[in-house]
This record gives C-alpha cells, sequence and structure tokens, in this order.
C-alpha cells in the first residue's frame, strides 16, 4: 500500500506538469490545479489510494517548486520518472502520525489508509512531553530508500500491446502511439488521449488486476550486504612461523 501511495504521489506530479504545460498563462492558478487534481481523483481509480491530505502536499509542492524556478533558486519542474525519481509520500498534518516510542531503537508511526509502521528512531523527536506550541512536528515525507519499506515483490507483467492500447476503450494498434510522450486513440467512437506513459502505466496495472501477472520476478528486498570473509592471506597474515 505504501507503494502505490508513492506511485499515485508521482503520477499526480506528473498529471499537474500535463496540466500545467497544456493550460494558458491565465488559468495556471492554484483553485484550477486544485479541481483539476480532484476531478483526476475521480476518474483514475489508482489515485484514490493516495489520502486526500497527501495529494494537496503534492500540489503545494509543484507550485513551490515554480516559484523556486521563478526565484532562481532552481531549475523548472519536469515530470518523473518510474525509475529516476525518489519514491515518497508526504503526511502533512502532525495529527495524524501519532508517533510513539516503542523502546530506545524503534518507534511506530501511523501512515494514513496504511495503518500503524515501524522506523527506526535515530533522533530526539518532539513527541509526548516533549511537544509543545513552538516545538512539535506539523508533517512528514515518507521516502522509499534503495533497499526498499522489508517484502517488497516485483512482479511480471505481459508487456507486448501495453503501450499501444487505449484504456478507456481497449482499442490497440500502433498508431494510438503518436509520439513518444503523446497517446490518441484511433478508435473513431472513442478519441481518449493523455501522456503515453501514464496510459502505459494504467494498461500494465490494469493486467495485474486482471490477474495475468506472471510469477514473481524477485523475492525479499534485500536489508544489508552480507559481511565479506577475509582472503585466505589475510587472515594468515598475523600467523607467525615456529
Amino acid at each position: 500500500m505504501v507503494d502505490a501511495q508513492a506511485h499515485a504521489a508521482r503520477t499526480m506530479w506528473n498529471l499537474l506538469h500535463a496540466w500545467w504545460r497544456m493550460m494558458p498563462k491565465e488559468k495556471r492558478t492554484l483553485a484550477n490545479a486544485d479541481a483539476a487534481i480532484r476531478q483526476a481523483r475521480r476518474d483514475i481509480d489508482f489515485l484514490a489510494v493516495l489520502p486526500a491530505q497527501a495529494a494537496q502536499a503534492v500540489l503545494k509542492t509543484y507550485f513551490q517548486a515554480w516559484r523556486n524556478c521563478w526565484d532562481g533558486r532552481a531549475d523548472a519542474p519536469n515530470f518523473k520518472g518510474r525509475f529516476r525519481s525518489v519514491m515518497s509520500v508526504d503526511i502533512p498534518q502532525g495529527r495524524d502520525l501519532n508517533i510513539t516510542r516503542v523502546h530506545r531503537r524503534w518507534g511506530m508511526v501511523n501512515i494514513p489508509k496504511v495503518g500503524r509502521v515501524r522506523f527506526r528512531w535515530t533522533r530526539d523527536l518532539p513527541v509526548g512531553k516533549r511537544a509543545g506550541a513552538e516545538n512539535r512536528i506539523t508533517g512528514a515525507r515518507l521516502i522509499k530508500d534503495a533497499l526498499g519499506c522489508y517484502g517488497g515483490i516485483l512482479h511480471k507483467v505481459p508487456a507486448p500491446g501495453t503501450s499501444q492500447r487505449c484504456p478507456a476503450c481497449g482499442f490497440t494498434t500502433p498508431g494510438n502511439r503518436e509520439s513518444q510522450a503523446v497517446f490518441a486513440c484511433k478508435n473513431p467512437d472513442c478519441g481518449w488521449s493523455g501522456n503515453a506513459d501514464l496510459n502505459a502505466a494504467r494498461n500494465i496495472l490494469h493486467l495485474y488486476r486482471m490477474g495475468l501477472a506472471l510469477t514473481p520476478a524477485a523475492g525479499r528486498a534485500v536489508v544489508r550486504r552480507a559481511r565479506r570473509a577475509k582472503p585466505a592471506a589475510a587472515r594468515q597474515a598475523g600467523i607467525s612461523r615456529p
């Protein structure tokens, strides 16, 4: 579920960026963008796994990225690739976290629509008696690192046709993929269009939900590297001859 939320957050960012690029400048307002993401959450099923507050956080982060660009502090925002971007989910309301310390090394936190999640306690956090009006947690960001959030499973899905199939009517033809970025259904009774990568992702998810996933391609994520054994020469270096 955490992975699903992170993918939904990335998709929400990409939808916002596509919306921004096609809208006239005078209509690129926070209110219009908010209406657009609300509509997207109604139209695209898998976006519903992302809590409403997290979707609003994506919206605010995207607009702040443009402000940083205009002020010369960063480059212009761009689409987030599936394998190039950091997987993360924002939890903007601190009261939803309900952070508790289990013992010296571990704590527990509540993730909306996921439940209680254990995390490594690496620094003093202002919770319980330590929290006050001027020293409290107002939000958090859950980030997936290179080792992956234990037990992640990768499923194989038949790839042929996923970039050429219309998610609205199912019509499949090479001509639907107009370019690297644009998908436009050539079915005269449909005419659906959208970002080509997002379309392929929706078709892959559809195949998985239809039970067409193949055997898992990988097992549990690696938690840490095994300790390397010393070479025989190094082990014997400290042994003196009689």
